[in-house]
This record gives structure tokens, C-alpha cells and sequence, in this order.
């Protein structure tokens, strides 16, 4: 089903957001638990517990045992970041959840779970005594901002930090240029962006013409390179096709031996 134009300026606005943008999405009356995140409606409701299933998959530490340490990076208000709060209720795991003082706010409080305010790494006071701590990192639909920041690497580089030997990071749901161009650039590409724009024209994917402000193989493969230099083990791996932009974003995952 092709979106409406009102969900097309949505979805544009949505991907020009930052952190100050989405502090006030989270403060906004009268918009959805996804249009808070940046998300509009058709992209994402319905679809968390496959999303949820997808994460558990890929971040298996999350249910190697009990009594865990486990941190959401950028968790937003909607329903991922109650999905794991109840995982980790139920296994008795210590989660730190780390955000804008107004997405937190949006979130319940319970037992077991400490809120730290503030923009990921430069802005979040306590982050460095959390240094080798953490089994188990989530960031989701996240890293793209701290790349359009300008803030890639550092972003990176802290998020490492935090993992005890056996950790597991995952940065999850990375929009990647290259791999969009490849899809539109095929026959069921084509077919899904005439659904998606209801115009009966073809998309010029455009190879070979990096756009800025957008992450492409090139960043992808740097991120790899730099975390496998700081001594983890890193690899890109592909999301499910029930996914909603399954065709255009993939996951990072990072493990230190």
C-alpha cells in the first residue's frame, strides 16, 4: 500500500531528527509511541515483537544466564524498550537504560533498573564507571544519528568500552546508502518504490555517489575495521525480511573475546 503524502513529510522529517529533536518529540502531545521514537505509524506498528524476536536472536547474552548486566543505548518510549525491561525482570538482570531525561520519563521505573539522562557518550555523567561492566549493549535505530553528529567513531569507541570480556554490543537497524541503491536497483526494488511513492516511475539508485549525511558500505566496513582494531571480534549481519526496512538497514554485531 503506497504511503500518504502526510506520512511521506513524516517520514522525511523524522530522518532529519537529532537529539534535541527528539527531546522534543518525546514532550509533544498528541503523537504516537512511534512518531516519538521517529517513527510513523506504518513502519512499525505491529511489528515489535518480530523486531523483539530478531534482537534475541542476535544478542543471545541477554539469556546466557541470570543476574546480568545489560544497557539499552537511544531505547526511546515505545514498546522495545518495556520488551526488554520484562526480559530482564524476569531473569533478574541489572538494566541501565540510557536516553534524554524525556524519553526516560516515559518509561515505567521498577526494581533492577537505573535511568542515565543524557546524550550518549559525551553527555551521560557515571558512563565511565560503567567501563567492562556490561554483558549485554542494545542500540537500536541509533548509530545514524551519532553518524550525522559527526560522532560515529566516539560513539562507537564508548559503547566498546562498557563491554566486560564475552560482551556482546549490538547496533542494531543501521541504514546503509549502498544497500538501498543495490535494492532499487533491482526488479523487486522498483516494484516496492512504486508502492511506496503510488508513482508509476522508477527510482535512479544512483551508484557511486555518496550522499551527504548518510551511512554507506564504506562507513559499514570502517565501523567493522575500527572495533576488530580495538580488539573485538565484529560482523555485519542481514534482518529478516518481516522486518519493515529489512531491505535497506542491517546489523552490526560486536563481541569481545
Amino acid at each position: 500500500m503506497p504511503l500518504s503524502d502526510e506520512e511521506r513529510r513524516q517520514a522525511a522529517d523524522f530522518a532529519r531528527l537529532d537529539y534535541d529533536g527528539f527531546r522534543r518529540l518525546a514532550a509533544q502531545p498528541g503523537l504516537s509511541a512511534h512518531e516519538r521514537i521517529g517513527f510513523p505509524d506504518s513502519l512499525r506498528a505491529g511489528r515489535e515483537e518480530a523486531i523483539w524476536g530478531d534482537i534475541r536472536r542476535k544478542l543471545p547474552a541477554l539469556e546466557a544466564g541470570a543476574g546480568l548486566a545489560v544497557m539499552d543505548i537511544g531505547p526511546g518510549c515505545a514498546g522495545l524498550p518495556r520488551l526488554m525491561m520484562a526480559l530482564c525482570a524476569a531473569r533478574g538482570h541489572a538494566l541501565t537504560l540510557v536516553d534524554s531525561p524525556e524519553m526516560l520519563a516515559a518509561l515505567p521505573d521498577g526494581a533492577g533498573i537505573a535511568k542515565l539522562p543524557g546524550r550518549f557518550p559525551e553527555g551521560v555523567a557515571g558512563l565511565e564507571a560503567l567501563a567492562g561492566t556490561q554483558d549485554a549493549v542494545l542500540c537500536y535505530s541509533v548509530l545514524h544519528y551519532a553518524f550525522t553528529g559527526g560522532q560515529v567513531f566516539a560513539f562507537l569507541d564508548a559503547a566498546l568500552r562498557l563491554l566486560r570480556p564475552g560482551g556482546a554490543l549490538l547496533l542494531g537497524d543501521v541504514p546503509n546508502a549502498s544497500m538501498r541503491r543495490r535494492f532499487l536497483a533491482s526488479a523487486a526494488g522498483r516494484a516496492f518504490h512504486r508502492a511506496w511513492t503510488g508513482r508509476d516511475e522508477d527510482p535512479e539508485p544512483g551508484f557511486n555517489t555518496p550522499v551527504e549525511g548518510e551511512m554507506d558500505d564504506a562507513v559499514v566496513m570502517a565501523l567493522l575495521a575500527r572495533a576488530r582494531a580495538a580488539g573485538a571480534d565484529a560482523w555485519v549481519l542481514p534482518q529478516p525480511p518481516e522486518l519493515p526496512m529489512a531491505n535497506r538497514r542491517e546489523d552490526i554485531l560486536v563481541r569481545r573475546p
